[in-house]
């Protein structure tokens, strides 16, 4: 009934059938320019992760900005005349930029020690480098050794000096962002009302917009910077590093490998084509058929505001790859049954052809979507829309070539093929031949390689080191290495320390009646309600807290994975400088702080304390450029002295900032991964009992699938390369491309084994026919996925890279080990297949 519907749909009316399709096609490619990217950081984090609203509520309490670094190396003495004045001009054309909230540099940076300048002295004028009269020679001696200064605004060679770009707070955004993050709490708890679900998609549409206008602001902000750069790049050599350049950047680079790469797959796949079947038709019907597909897609996902990541950006190129497997397994059965049946007509062959083809080719693509399915379970939203769009992707890929290519071939005359010609290529029946005389060492070589997988698998890390995700001859790497081994560090990492609850152990150092929860006046006697808000700020600041804040200080500043440390310990080791080198008690402490301008409390104290959260806050910047550096193992470590040595109680103790809610992300991926591949390899063992109405024949099928994908990730642990957030989904794409061979390859056995019930000649010809199918279709994934090798991002060459030598094992393991486990078992019976 349904192919008497599909042959007068399609076959019957053939330009009727494409003019569907391409209507289809121009309505959502008309939505293409609204297609987009998502740049901001939300798409690199675990939206359901505790850490997650920790950092949005440490952000909110300390008003931290988003700042960007440019670094400065003249090739003159930094501190003559010539490279000051560039410096100047440089400066002064960032302050203009309407996307720049302020510029911080050796320039406008206090001078507190050149001369040292009396505590009671604060509240007047500090002296800058611009100011007249400045000793040069001073100001340099102290930009060396000022604790506030060093390794962040002056390299240790003095010749490189860096330029913080402080980017405004969009307090508006960040309203939404709050309101957004309450409702879906409410959500995720199951507590919210329908008048707040209909609130929550209101508020979520105008974050979208809002966050759509911030990325471009801040992308059209880092252009700016960039051509500022340019204009004095002959004086001087200048980088551009901080977190939002990265993201940028990362977004940048994925943007255009979108582009070129599909491009490129398109070229690729049209020579391949064209060399594999060396007629015109089937070059452009396939090509048709993928372009098609992806427009349709790519438009839809513009009408529909769901934007791509980093993570879901090769989409495009899976669409089109697998497009192109599903009409390289028509064509071939086109031509096979041309060459058997000289006498049949178009309309016969091709629906003949489909009939053969539909069933396997359906359950290749549900097996695939099964797979990327096993991305849903993440609780990762940029991961689970990157299953939801292969999942519709690959639906949209199965209906239009099993519309455009029938319907196109049907218009064209019927290809004559002589059956005598023997155009297999020698490499499939050579398989054959090896198979039957070497059963029994692919069985071992597979034993042998799940083995050495398994063992590789064990050794898989997760890591996030941004440094790595560049090419080494990228300007972005290059300003990154810079500003790690010359500058503190390139990305941030935040400590926060609780003192709401007394470290185990440990006594406070004031009077016998106070607690680390009560405010103190300076004389250590508990605050009155009525007191000022500045002394209940001062009282904040004891021995015990800052002797405390200290240690961890100076701990920190130890580990080579750790550059610049910031604290409140900064401003003690300044006060104490200044103090002569005597340590100031409680009293004199709060007599500092109700001293301290506004200017250096925002700079020194405010990012740093938070006195009614009874928190302090510990910055630091880590150089990943250090061999040795691992986020994890830092964070342990860390962890371990906090804990171990200071006594803290472990909720006390919070590490925040964008780098620990990436590697949360990472982890989470990594373990549903591990933990969701046996699931999926259930439902297509399921789905295979479905089509082949058999178990044996179903854990047949299934075996050979097992071993490319553990085989990926067991070379990815032997040779050390951490898992990213792109590697970290090639076993779930693996095992959804791999299937499909399985599929086709016994089906086709099945139907041939009924005519002599001889499993070895069986094979041969399954070799020389369905055999050929997989050799192109593998052949055109791996030239598919080999372009990538030519990006600049380095997660993406790995992808491509990893995922080509898995199609590769995929095929091995398809023409080898698959036939030698049918041979052994011999699942067909004589008796069933004459039924």
């Amino acid at each position: 009934m349904l192919s008497k519907i599909y042959q007068r749909l399609i076959l019957d009316h053939p330009w009727l059938a494409l003019l569907g399709a391409l209507l289809v096609t121009g309505f959502f490619a008309a939505h293409i320019p609204e297609f987009k990217l998502d740049a901001s950081a939300d798409s690199l984090v675990l939206e359901n992760d505790q850490a997650l609203r920790y950092y949005r509520q440490e952000v909110s309490r300390y008003s931290s900005n988003d700042y960007l670094i440019l670094t400065y190396t003249p090739g003159r003495p930094l501190f003559s005349d010539g490279p000051l004045k560039t410096l100047a001009e440089i400066d002064h054309d960032l302050k203009a930029l309407p996307g720049v909230d302020s510029v911080f540099s050796i320039l406008n940076a206090p001078l507190l020690f050149s001369p040292p300048i009396p505590i009671s002295d604060l509240k007047g004028h500090i002296r800058t480098l611009l100011d007249a009269g400045t000793n040069r020679e001073a100001a340099h001696k102290e930009f060396l050794s000022n604790p506030l200064y060093s390794k962040q605004l002056l390299s240790p060679d003095s010749k490189t000096t860096a330029i913080l770009i402080n980017l405004p707070i969009n307090r508006k955004l960040r309203a939404l962002l709050k309101q957004r993050t309450t409702l879906r709490q409410k959500k995720f708890d199951d507590t919210i009302s329908d008048q707040e679900r209909i609130e929550l998609r209101r508020v979520e549409k105008d974050y979208r917009r809002a966050a759509t206008l911030q990325t471009q602001r801040q992308d059209k902000t880092v252009s700016e910077i960039r051509g500022v750069i340019a204009k004095y790049q002959g004086r001087a050599q200048m980088y551009l590093g901080g977190v939002p350049m990265i993201i940028d950047d990362m977004i940048s680079y994925v943007r255009n490998d979108i582009i070129v790469f599909g491009v490129g797959v398109l070229v690729f796949l049209v020579l391949t084509m064209s060399i594999i079947f060396r007629r015109l038709r089937w070059v452009i019907i396939p090509i048709i058929c993928c372009l098609t597909a992806a427009m349709t897609m790519i438009g839809a996902l513009g009408l529909l505001d769901w934007r791509v990541t980093v993570i879901s950006s090769n989409f495009i190129s899976l669409m089109l790859i697998f497009t192109m497997s599903l009409t390289i397994h028509l064509i071939v059965q086109y031509r096979e049954l041309c060459a058997a049946r000289p006498e049949a007509t178009q309309k016969e062959l091709l629906a003949t052809t489909v009939r053969h083809k539909f069933l396997p080719c359906l359950y290749a693509t549900l097996t695939t979507i099964a797979a990327f399915a096993s991305l849903l379970v993440s609780s990762i939203r940029p991961v689970m829309d990157f299953g939801l769009m292969m999942t519709l992707g690959l639906m949209v890929s199965f209906i239009f070539s099993f519309i455009i290519f029938p319907a196109s071939v049907m218009l064209l005359p019927r290809e004559t093929i002589a059956k005598a010609v023997d155009t297999t290529p020698p490499l499939t029946m050579h398989f054959a031949a090896f198979t039957e005389k070497h059963g029994r060492l692919i069985i071992t070589v597979a034993v042998i390689l799940t083995i050495l997988s398994a063992m590789g698998i064990k050794r898989l890390v997760v890591e996030n080191r941004f440094i790595d995700y560049f090419r080494k001859s990228t300007e972005i790497y290059k300003g990154m290495k810079l500003i790690d081994q010359k500058l503190g560090g390139t990305t941030p990492l935040d400590l926060i320390i609780d003192f709401r609850k007394a470290p185990s152990a440990v006594k406070t150092e004031t009077t016998p009646n106070s607690s680390e929860d009560m405010l103190l006046n300076d004389f250590g006697a508990p605050a009155p309600a009525a007191e000022t808000a500045a002394a209940k700020y001062a009282a904040w600041f004891t021995s015990y807290k800052l002797g405390r804040i200290a240690k961890i200080n100076n701990y920190l500043e130890t580990l080579p994975q750790i550059g610049k440390v910031q604290s409140i310990d900064t401003l003690i080791k300044i006060a104490t400088r200044l103090n002569g080198g005597i340590s100031l008690d409680n009293y004199e402490l709060s007599i500092l702080f109700q001293k301290l301008p506004a200017r250096i409390k925002n700079l020194l104290v405010k990012p740093y304390v938070s006195v009614p959260s009874n928190e302090a806050r510990i910055t630091m910047r880590i150089v990943e450029s250090n061999k040795n550096m691992s986020m994890s193992n830092l964070l342990k470590k860390i962890h371990h002295f906090l804990i171990s040595e200071m006594k803290f109680k472990p909720d006390q103790i919070h590490f925040t900032n964008m780098l620990v809610l990436y590697n949360n992300m990472l982890q989470s991926l990594f373990r549903s991964q591990i933990l969701t591949i046996g699931a999926v390899f259930i439902c297509i063992l399921i789905m295979f009992i479905i089509l082949f109405r058999s178990l044996s024949l179903a854990i047949i099928a299934l075996l050979p699938n097992m071993l490319p994908a553990a085989m990926v990730l067991g070379l990815m642990g032997w040779i050390n390369l951490p898992l990213d957030l792109m590697t970290i989904t090639i076993a779930s794409i693996t095992i959804g491309i791999a299937v499909d061979d399985t599929i086709h390859y016994i089906l086709r056995f099945k139907a041939e084994f009924i005519k002599d019930n001889d499993y070895i000649a069986t094979m041969e010809r399954c070799h020389g026919s369905i055999g050929k199918a997989m050799y192109y279709t593998s052949l055109t994934i791996v030239i598919g996925f080999s372009i990538l090798v030519f990006s600049n991002f380095i997660p993406t060459i790995y992808f491509g890279l990893f995922t080509g030598f898995a199609m590769i094992a995929a095929l091995l393991a398809a023409l080898t080990l698959l036939p030698q486990i049918i041979l052994m078992w011999k699942p067909f019976k004589v008796k069933e297949l004459k039924k």
